[in-house]
């Protein structure tokens, strides 16, 4: 009796708990959705912000192209770096120190304040480098910053490939390398891509590393990767910590949070598909 009533409270402390993570998930987007609804229209999303000071009138297209551009280019950067990383220390590191050091220095990256990383952007490509304030910096930055949630996925991704696959490759004489792209890479695919989308949308929604970086209070679309950039994030927080606008900050706000639900809408299909597929 006693271990039925223990289930039954464990049960009801789980559902409980989803159902506060929901309604709070929900109240937020609803309560943002219904503030910025009215600031969303045609002019809003597709020209400039204007006004004095900046962004009490306008719109925000150069925000949302220079957020994008700085997803792509920190998602190219980090996953070239991450997949690597992950590949030697699941198929070709034999050290098992090297591996532990390894993976101390990607914990130790993924506990370093956001803020930390956008000083270190700042005086390694800003000002060491002279890349300046760009959209080449803060996508870099970006990167840094996501590096850790792309390599640790991907590392686990690859850990759980049937080792019966790759020692029958091994034992037909395929390569390894021929392994890896042919066999390895392409079952993990799907894998990969949902955890690099994730990374992206992480990315799209941090302030911080771009505040030193690249982001300014008003720019064009960039022309080039050496160009500054405005970004939704950093947009938001000049409206709101400026007093600017707190209309235009919802309407901000909402598009953000909009372009991440589609980020994270992809990803959850393609695990999806990646299901359906084993």
């Amino acid at each position: 009796m006693l271990e039925r009533i223990k289930d039954y409270l464990f049960k009801a402390w789980l559902i409980m708990s989803a159902l506060i993570v929901v309604l709070v998930v929900v109240f937020l987007f609803g309560y943002i959705c219904i503030n910025g609804i009215g600031s969303i229209d045609k002019e809003f999303l597709l020209s400039e912000p204007k006004g004095i000071p900046i962004g009490i009138e306008g719109g925000i297209f150069p925000a949302i192209i220079g957020s994008l551009l700085l997803m792509l280019i920190a998602c190219v950067f980090s996953s070239i770096l991450a997949i690597s990383t992950a590949i030697y220390v699941v198929f070709y590191c034999k050290s098992e120190r090297i591996k532990s050091f390894i993976h101390l220095i990607i914990q130790c990256m993924s506990g370093v304040p956001s803020i930390v990383l956008g000083l270190f952007g700042y005086a390694l490509l800003v000002l060491y480098l002279g890349f300046g304030r760009s959209l080449l910096s803060g996508g870099i930055t970006l990167g840094i910053f996501i590096f850790p949630f792309i390599q640790i996925r991907v590392e686990k991704t690859l850990k759980e490939v049937d080792k019966s696959i790759i020692t029958s490759s091994y034992a037909l004489g395929v390569s390894e390398v021929y392994t890896l792209f042919k066999i390895i890479l392409p079952i993990c695919r799907a894998d990969i891509i949902s955890a690099i989308t994730l990374a992206g949308g992480f990315a799209m929604g941090a302030a911080s590393p771009i505040i030193l970086t690249a982001a300014v209070m008003f720019a064009p679309v960039p022309e080039s990767l050496f160009s500054p950039v405005m970004a939704l994030p950093f947009h938001l927080y000049i409206l709101t910590g400026e007093g600017i606008s707190l209309e235009k900050a919802y309407g901000t706000a909402l598009v953000l949070m909009l372009l991440l639900l589609v980020i994270n809408i992809i990803s959850i299909i393609l695990n999806i598909k990646r299901k359906e597929s084993r």
